[in-house]
């Protein structure tokens, strides 16, 4: 990487960047894994549009990753020709029923993202479905997943669910998106030991409970919600990403087991010291913004973290401090970017 002089840094912006992967499209991809989503950039169905009819859309027999975005379809029919499909996207249509699904299974990835759908039913002769995305639908509950024994990516982002539930049997889950919904309590995850990824991101959780049973989990983001207190993490041995920011957090404490860490969101909290986390020596990133900093010497518990690439600080009371980047690249000699600038020295 290039660099520059300690004197004179060059300022140089980047995003701070954040995914959940496959669901979304490029301008919400970041925000589903906040659970955060701008309304104005939310995707929506437009009602007035007339739905078409199935029959005028062409459909190839042979064709194995099946495109039907933005076709104005309002009802899943005529897809029996599709045996040999293995990925049908239908997103951002006007569907308001998951049906006539049957014929097709061959299937490894269903793509319903941003319709109009109620209920997650018909979806019995999918056995081999892989990944289910109905984010941004209208659904209410978790349910009718039972005969998906090998799936690994669900995505449920933006809809109305209240619980976790009904999940039992999803043992190959590895990645479960429930960002912006409804949920109000971490429940009934016991069975999803391949979990490697859970996004919670904009809910009303107030409590990090009931984790112990995934121990195969990697990254935990549940940014956005009512937490108080970092709890219940202990058994989350190979964790690697925890993002918590936008929480109530007053106190860094309870994180002696993750020792695999390699990022650490803790942003727009509310916490007065950087403390408890000496011991996390694979740190590469700390995110740390907005909150209530104020002693330079807290620095001393990242210089265990020999890799330490990006440290956020900015609106905490130290970068009032005319010498703020400075002192933090002096403090932290491996940083190379401080918030959204690189470092060139």
């Amino acid at each position: 990487m290039a660099t520059l002089s300690v004197g004179e840094p060059q300022e140089m912006e980047v995003d701070r960047r954040g995914e959940s992967e496959e669901s979304g499209d490029d301008e919400t991809k970041r925000k589903s894994f906040n659970g955060e989503v701008d309304s104005l950039q939310t995707p929506s169905t437009v009602p007035e549009e007339s739905p078409v009819d199935m029959e005028t859309i062409t459909l190839d027999p042979d064709e194995e990753d099946v495109d039907l975005v933005h076709c104005r379809i309002g009802k899943i029919e005529g897809l029996e020709v599709l045996r040999k499909a293995k990925t049908i996207s239908l997103r951002q249509n006007l569907i308001k029923r998951i049906e006539n699904l049957d014929s097709l299974v061959s299937l490894r990835e269903l793509d319903l993202y941003d319709n109009q759908i109620r209920k997650l039913e018909n979806l019995q002769a999918l056995t081999e479905l892989e990944q289910l995305d109905v984010s941004f639908n209208l659904l209410r509950k978790i349910e009718g997943l039972e005969c998906l024994s090998k799936i690994k990516k669900l995505f449920l982002l933006h809809n109305k669910i209240t619980r976790i539930a009904n999940l039992d049997q999803l043992t190959s889950l590895q990645m479960l998106e429930l960002g912006s919904n409804r949920i109000r309590i971490i429940e009934n995850l016991d069975s999803l030991t391949t979990l490697e990824s859970l996004f919670l991101g904009t809910n009303k959780i107030t409590q990090l409970q009931n984790l112990d049973g995934l121990h195969s989990l990697t990254v935990l983001s549940i940014q956005s919600n009512r937490i108080t207190r970092l709890e219940g993490l202990q058994n989350l041995v190979n964790l690697r990403e925890l993002y918590l920011s936008h929480n109530g957090i007053e106190v860094i404490e309870g994180l002696e087991n993750n020792k695999k860490l390699t990022t650490l969101d803790i942003a727009a909290n509310r916490i007065k010291k950087i403390e408890n986390i000496s011991h996390l020596t694979e740190l590469k990133e700390f995110w740390m913004n907005d909150n209530q900093i104020d002693n330079w010497a807290d620095l001393d518990e990242l210089k265990n973290a020999k890799g330490l690439e990006t440290v956020y600080l900015e609106r905490n009371p130290l970068q009032k401090d005319p010498q703020y980047r400075r002192k933090i690249m002096l403090a932290l000699p491996s940083v190379r970017q401080i918030d959204a600038t690189y470092i060139r020295f």
